[in-house]
């Protein structure tokens, strides 16, 4: 197997896990000193792609010492427990909150199915492989591991999920995002930049919460960011005023509709597409109008669910 590797230099690489389409999911690598630590698992189907990436790179799986969980939504982690097995000396570190469902998945893949549907969700993902208690490390706010002396701090950054880190590589002061800094999506790619696009979460969204850990991550001025949607990011600044100012817009469009009963969701959906084609408009994206509209389909969905989530959770 011939894995796809981006090299960004300093030891960091995106590793294409081949899930749903090409560059939609990867996994990090930080390869330091002849240690190494992976940042995020994608699902059961992208461990062989992992593993013939660290082959190729000439990197024993005994040298993986890290296996770095963001969150622990299946996209992210659901692949940890299968990787896991095939590196004997890693740890695993998550937050406080997503280390139980390490252990035990089976809520977390209960709250799966609720999202999906079972049959949905176990083509998407698979069965969830339970990681041993003993080789789970929580990562609260402020802990620190060191891979082969190089610093990973690690930020809890709430409003996506509550179970969310991000990650400040001490040797480029990059920080590896997860979701925190939304998708940026390599087919939006256009004029030389990059761009952002947020992603609202069914089951945990804050909204306040997500600008907040934005701008916690942009207070350490950060020049670059590796989103697991996908890959590295520069231009921070912008970036994350893209991120405020869309995720204001799609909470508007939620807040205008909140008192539209059963047709809530249909009109917070086709507030959300408005956003879509303007800001593919805005910026010049190469998907335009109905082509961008197809690109983001289910994550207009995923974001529309989300958000009605979180009105609900404001009249509880």
């Amino acid at each position: 197997m011939t894995s796809d590797i981006t090299p960004f230099g300093q030891g960091i690489y995106a590793v294409d896990s081949a899930f749903g389409r090409p560059h939609l999911d990867a996994v990090h690598l930080i390869v330091h000193e002849g240690r190494a630590a992976l940042v995020d698992t994608a699902v059961n189907s992208g461990v062989p792609h992992v593993l013939a990436a660290l082959a190729e790179l000439g990197i024993a799986r005994e040298a993986v010492d890290y296996v770095v969980l963001t969150h622990v939504h299946l996209d992210h982690a659901g692949g940890a427990g299968a990787l896991m097995r095939e590196l004997p000396n890693a740890k695993l570190t998550v937050h406080p909150r997503g280390a139980r469902h390490m252990i035990d998945p089976g809520k977390l893949t209960l709250a799966t199915y609720a999202v999906y549907g079972e049959a949905k969700a176990r083509a998407m993902y698979g069965d969830i492989v339970p990681v041993p208690q003993e080789r789970v490390i929580e990562t609260p706010d402020g802990a620190t591991l060191e891979l082969a002396g190089r610093e990973l701090l690690f930020l809890d950054t709430p409003g996506h999920a509550r179970h969310h880190v991000c990650i400040r590589d001490a040797l480029t002061g990059h920080f590896f995002t997860g979701d925190t800094f939304g998708f940026i999506f390599r087919e939006l790619d256009a004029g030389g930049r990059r761009h952002a696009f947020p992603t609202l979460t069914p089951s945990q969204l804050d909204p306040a919460e997500l600008h907040r850990s934005i701008d916690r991550i942009m207070s350490f001025g950060p020049e670059a960011v590796y989103a697991t949607h996908y890959g590295q990011a520069r231009e921070t600044p912008r970036l994350a005023a893209d991120l405020h100012r869309l995720i204001d817009a799609q909470v508007d469009v939620a807040l205008r509709v909140r008192d539209a009963g059963e047709q809530r969701k249909r009109f917070v959906m086709e507030g959300i597409a408005a956003i879509v084609e303007a800001e593919a408009r805005r910026q010049g994206w190469p998907l335009q109008g109905r082509a961008a509209l197809d690109y983001f389909a289910a994550d207009i969905e995923l974001n529309a669910q989300g958000l009605e989530a979180w009105l609900n959770s404001l009249s509880s």
